[in-house]
């Protein structure tokens, strides 16, 4: 059974959600504060945290920054604050997706399956977006019995947006998670690196594109 930690002090909330999540198959895990929600995370080892950011003792904002220094999973932000610099400080600290109260518990749950399927995604080795194929140990996109070789990070880049298609990437983001927290270049090497590949990916273009959210980073966007 999928294992969901919720980080919220507000008990009739923390009780709306084990309403909804339970009968979907979540064993739910429950957390009043931020200090708690920590110590959750280590002992119960959750595949998806819940996480508000008003929390006590330690905030939401902090709970985040800290999961990743030593995880990957999943998180998603429910918070009052509906502020765009709000979602920007938690997306550039390491939020995957943000939902404001108040706000309808069925698209919660939606979030929820989501989020864990592109967990999933993230880490295969293969990933098909209609007829293209990437294959992370080959650095290769296949289409119509045809391929391409990335180099490396152009890979590994494009990878890592195509696993969660939709989902905002600051350039701090995936500079660390592409290049790691010791690279000392330009954020704008990201720039440069997604021209490439929009270059490269052209004739791909029915299938997905790559798309610029201006002041906060990239996106890719799956083509109907």
């Amino acid at each position: 059974m999928v294992k969901i930690l919720i980080a919220e002090d507000d008990p009739n909330i923390q009780r709306l959600l084990k309403i909804y999540l339970e009968p979907e198959g979540f064993e739910i895990i429950q957390a009043y504060d931020g200090t708690e929600a920590l110590d959750q995370l280590y002992q119960c080892q959750p595949e998806l945290l819940v996480l508000d950011i008003m929390l006590p003792k330690m905030d939401g904002m902090a709970v985040c920054k800290e999961v990743r220094l030593f995880s990957q999973l999943p998180i998603l932000m429910v918070t009052a604050k509906g502020e765009r610099i709000d979602k920007l400080n938690g997306f550039q600290n390491g939020a995957d997706d943000y939902i404001v109260k108040p706000f309808d518990p069925v698209e919660l749950v939606m979030r929820v399956k989501a989020l864990l399927r592109r967990y999933r995604i993230s880490w295969s080795h293969h990933l098909q977006i209609g007829d293209v194929l990437l294959d992370k140990l080959a650095l290769t996109l296949s289409m119509n019995e045809q391929s391409i070789v990335l180099p490396q990070k152009e890979f590994e880049l494009l990878f890592r947006l195509a696993s969660y298609p939709g989902k905002i990437f600051t350039r701090a983001q995936l500079i660390e998670q592409i290049w790691g927290m010791d690279y000392e270049g330009d954020e704008r090497t990201v720039d440069v690196h997604i021209k490439r590949i929009r270059e490269r990916t052209r004739q791909m273009e029915d299938y997905f594109k790559i798309m610029t959210v201006r002041g906060l980073g990239y996106r890719l966007e799956v083509m109907s």
